[in-house]
């Protein structure tokens, strides 16, 4: 099986990325290709879907031709991209307007209405406590019908980036489950939410949405002759489904089994598991029933400033430090930081609070502190969000027996080391850095018929390369620093907002 690759693709917010992988996930060979974003009000975020499709044949053809390879050695590709990228489009895959990309925030208003609807499809939010995010496909959607009436009435589809990206690979318009479970209230069991958009007075999005909704690692068809010519791939390859790259990480850690928890981590962490019976709760998000893998239940958590916050501080102080000497100074110190507890929502909270307007804090600041000491901080700061989480997650039911971890938090062995000592738990690091471009791998694996399942594929492709276990005397000096951390959202809540 040497001789023949699968390609997996990440359509991310700044680049799209293309990996030629062996059947045993090993990277061969990557292509990189930039993607602009425009900003053309103030919360406006749009691309331009013709980017992505020139992005995707040159990337391909730069990691084929890397990894020197013949085209005809690639027996089956698929995709993740981000999620909430909406796009208006005919049905000759042409887009009718920019693409509204996830972080564009301009339907808050119609998320604000949505959230304040008694409707059962709301139940994955915080247990239908709310919010609704801006970011999602039906506020989105909700914001054109009322701002671009004529432009939603031309519509052929009202669709995400990757159903775009699938359409003109394969000809076929389908939805992706992953997407459409966790982002367009979707449910496996009883389909769209019609009630919803009826309340809404959307149903005419239910003409324009996919008719097919399907699983990750299916078939979607194969490559049409000019979707081959412009990747310089065979006609007919075929194309499996893919989906939202958070949530196709999951397969590139290898965590398909409940009871386990990736942590995707970068400017926010994202903290993403499995139950095998549905919940639903305050403080997470979910569970959404079959959207990565049949018979189980994502649940899902987050928190919004992770990396940020300590790429923020680090460029605060400017004065030449570099991280190298910031780890290894905070190093030094004993948890806790000598007293200081900082609390990070620099950018609001995503759980278990979810409250947009909280803001972050430092506290215990004497003349005795420096610059490693808030920087520690701020690392245990994040790794007691993400203890909260668990916490929240743990009363629900869920609780993992290790962490696997992927992204910029694995630069520092402090920062994983903190994580570990603050949960208790092992955490796993994986040889392949890109997640969601490993896990769409899996998938083109699986649907090119080379393995029988996600599971079966993913024990074979992804390698844990090295495990992080937990210093349980530290584990025990954190309890009351986490305390001290718990108590400050209540207790500041009251007075720091916008």
């Amino acid at each position: 099986m040497a001789d023949i690759y699968v390609i997996g693709i990440d359509a991310g917010t700044e680049s799209m990325r293309a990996g030629v992988f062996d059947l045993d996930g090993g990277l061969v060979a990557e292509g990189v290709t930039p993607i602009e974003t425009r900003f053309p009000q103030a919360s406006w975020a749009e691309q331009s879907p013709e980017d992505w499709w020139r992005a995707l044949g040159a990337s391909v053809r730069q990691a084929v031709g890397k990894a020197g390879i013949r085209p005809d050695q690639v027996v089956g590709l698929a995709a993740d991209t981000t999620c909430c990228t909406v796009v208006a489009m005919d049905d000759r895959g042409r887009s009718l307007r920019p693409a509204i990309i996830w972080m564009d925030m301009r339907a808050a208003p119609q998320a604000a209405r949505i959230a304040a609807l008694d409707d059962p499809a709301l139940k994955v939010n915080n247990a239908g406590r709310g919010p609704v995010s801006a970011e999602w496909m039906i506020p989105k959607s909700l914001w054109m019908a009322e701002n671009q009436p004529d432009l939603f009435e031309q519509a052929d589809y009202v669709c995400d980036c990757q159903d775009y990206i699938n359409f003109h690979l394969t000809g076929r318009m389908v939805a992706n489950i992953t997407s459409a479970s966790t982002r367009w209230h979707y449910d496996s069991r009883t389909g769209y939410a019609a009630g919803l958009l009826s309340k809404l007075g959307l149903t005419a999005l239910l003409d324009r949405w996919p008719r097919e909704v399907l699983p990750l690692g299916q078939v979607i068809g194969g490559l049409t002759p000019a979707a081959a010519e412009h990747l310089g791939l065979p006609a007919g390859l075929p194309v499996a489904q893919g989906g939202s790259d958070a949530f196709i990480g999951m397969i590139g850690l290898g965590v398909v089994q409940p009871n386990r928890l990736a942590m995707i981590t970068g400017s926010s962490h994202n903290h993403l598991g499995f139950v095998g019976e549905e919940v639903h709760g305050a403080g997470f998000w979910g569970t959404y029933p079959d959207a990565v893998i049949p018979g189980l239940h994502a649940i899902e958590g987050g928190q919004t400033s992770t990396g940020s916050v300590i790429a923020w501080f680090k460029r605060l102080i400017d004065s030449g430090i570099t991280y190298e000497r910031l780890n290894a100074e905070a190093a030094e110190l004993p948890p806790g930081s000598e007293g200081l507890v900082v609390l990070d929502h620099f950018q609001g909270n995503r759980t278990p609070y979810t409250d947009s307007a909280s803001r972050g804090a430092i506290t215990g600041l004497t003349l005795r502190h420096g610059p490693a000491h808030i920087f520690r901080a701020m690392m245990e700061s994040v790794a007691f969000g993400t203890e909260l989480i668990l916490e929240t997650m743990g009363a629900a039911g869920f609780k993992p027996e290790d962490v696997v971890v992927c992204g910029g938090a694995t630069n520092s062995d402090l920062w994983i080391q903190i994580h570990a000592d603050v949960s208790g738990l092992p955490l796993k690091l994986t040889r392949i850095a890109n997640a969601p471009m490993l896990g769409s791998a899996v998938l083109a694996a699986v649907g090119a018929g080379h393995y029988d399942d996600i599971a079966t594929a993913a024990g074979r492709m992804v390698q844990v390369v090295r495990t992080v276990e937990p210093d349980m005397k530290r584990y025990e000096a954190y309890r009351p620093v986490y305390d001290s951390y718990k108590a400050l959202y209540p207790a500041l809540k009251v007075v720091l907002r916008p």
